[in-house]
């Protein structure tokens, strides 16, 4: 890796959430609450390393409207404990719970070989070996076993789908696309579960 956990490496652990803004920024992280009386906050940190979310300079919440200067202080088990330029009391921390943290995706180093960021594998449209169209990816997520890639039309008729070297041999960034090997199975299983929705809702 390169520093970051926000890339998603076959068959290996990542932390990034999905992509919930434009692809020209990437969250880097969450805040989480307040820590002591002083205004410290407790951040989840989505980079490999906890205290590089520091490391990009500044970083912005999701409109891009307020930017913060951070400093790491410590841990707090999983918790980065941070200082926030400007917040001086646990009030002002605490208002803040819950803002999501981005940085612009051109300050971020190049992944390596085989590793993505999370932020670029959404969107890309996704086709068996086959040629056969199976949507698109919505999101990637890691339910703590690695990463699966969230695949379909919609999110009602979207299926999980490992994201191993096996089920997904192919990612073309260039041409926008993933190529999925599919175990036997997987996505007939969606497809039943939407043709029953479908009759019910025609009765």
């Amino acid at each position: 890796m390169s520093g970051l956990a926000v890339m998603a490496e076959r068959g290996h652990s990542a932390s990034l959430p999905p992509r919930a803004a434009a692809s020209a920024r990437v969250c880097v992280g969450r805040i989480a609450g307040a820590h002591g009386v002083r205004g410290d906050v407790r951040i989840a940190s989505y980079t490999e390393d906890p205290f590089d979310i520091a490391s990009y300079g500044p970083v912005s919440d999701e409109e891009g409207a307020r930017r913060f200067a951070l400093k790491p202080l410590s841990m707090a088990k999983t918790h980065v404990v941070a200082r926030i330029e400007g917040v001086g009391d646990r009030n002002g921390a605490e208002a803040l719970k819950g803002v999501e943290l981005y940085v612009p995706r051109d300050a971020l180093p190049d992944a390596d070989d085989g590793e993505f960021y999370w932020e670029d594998l959404v969107g890309l449209r996704a086709e068996t070996t086959g040629g056969d169209a199976l949507g698109m990816v919505l999101s990637v997520q890691d339910f703590g076993a690695g990463e699966v890639l969230e695949v379909g039309e919609s999110r009602r008729d979207a299926v999980f789908v490992p994201f191993t070297q096996e089920i997904v041999p192919t990612v073309d960034l260039d041409a926008g696309r993933v190529v999925i090997d599919p175990v036997p199975g997987l996505f007939e299983a969606a497809d039943d579960v939407e043709e029953g929705a479908e009759q019910e809702g025609g009765q």
